[in-house]
């Protein structure tokens, strides 16, 4: 199945609201994308004079997202993939890692903002054997995201779970462990877990991240590595475990960044 390659969708663009700095549009900004407007550079340029690191944090991120999938994909035989949080389509999304391992494999991307929406309509396209497919639902609401999603995979069969820099969005860290134990509870034996997200411990970041929660966009929180550790409970860990992105199975050329860590993650196997 392939996405709508026509214009993006002007229902849609009419929500967008242009004067409020948007944490999709920075992230895009951050990874040299141009979907982002003066507001969002704006923001995002006061965040990086505070905490230079983000755009690293950016880049790593979606690193850790690619080896994780290829993994997945790879030796551990995924087929579906539920993708929440999707942000704004970039070079090598999900369905683009995953179809390259096995062009078999259905991807459901989720997001609720209307530019992602927009651009998923136009962009996130599928190989002929595979299926890619797009659905407007809020990670508040897990049991709209599975009722959506379960129209495009079959939840009887292993899922991969990815949540990459989107638990942070959840202000209450019990709500958002519960969020992720209700998705989880739905998807078979064999599924799995991939996640990352920012730790409160680095002092810029966080620092950054309190102005950036004050300046009207939607805010986010840092949470201890104790707590990130928590979302895996009740699952195996895959080897490393939980620890800094860079440090996932890096590629063979390259190594770990080093210095303070500034966001963790991992990949576990629902038993």
């Amino acid at each position: 199945m392939t996405q709508d390659s026509s214009a993006p969708d002007t229902t849609a663009s009419a929500k967008i609201d242009s004067a409020v700095p948007h944490s999709a549009r920075i992230w895009n900004y951050w990874l040299g994308g141009k979907d982002n407007y003066p507001v969002d550079e704006q923001a995002g340029d006061a965040f990086r004079e505070i905490f230079p690191g983000i755009t690293d944090l950016a880049r790593d991120s979606r690193a850790f997202l690619g080896r994780a999938v290829r993994h997945l994909a790879g030796e551990a035989g995924i087929r579906q993939f539920l993708d929440i949080g999707t942000g704004l389509p970039t070079a090598d999304n999900t369905h683009q890692i995953a179809q390259r391992v096995a062009p078999d494999a259905r991807i459901v991307y989720v997001d609720n903002d209307p530019l992602v929406l927009a651009h998923a309509q136009a962009l996130l396209t599928s190989t002929r054997e595979g299926v890619t497919d797009y659905i407007d639902a809020d990670l508040h609401d897990p049991g709209a995201v599975l009722r959506e999603a379960a129209r495009t995979l079959d939840l009887t069969k292993p899922v991969a779970l990815t949540l990459m820099q989107v638990s942070g969005h959840i202000a209450d860290y019990d709500e958002a462990r519960s969020i992720v134990r209700t998705l989880m509870e739905a998807l078979p034996s064999g599924s799995y877990f991939a996640f990352n997200d920012s730790v409160d411990t680095n002092q810029a970041n966080a620092e950054a991240t309190r102005l950036y929660n004050e300046s009207g966009a939607a805010p986010y929180y840092l949470r201890s590595p104790q707590q990130l550790a928590g979302f895996f409970a009740g699952l195996e860990l895959l080897e490393p475990g939980v620890v800094p992105i860079t440090d996932w199975r890096p590629d063979p050329a390259t190594t770990g960044a080093g210095g303070e860590v500034i966001a963790l993650g991992g990949v576990a196997r629902k038993p």
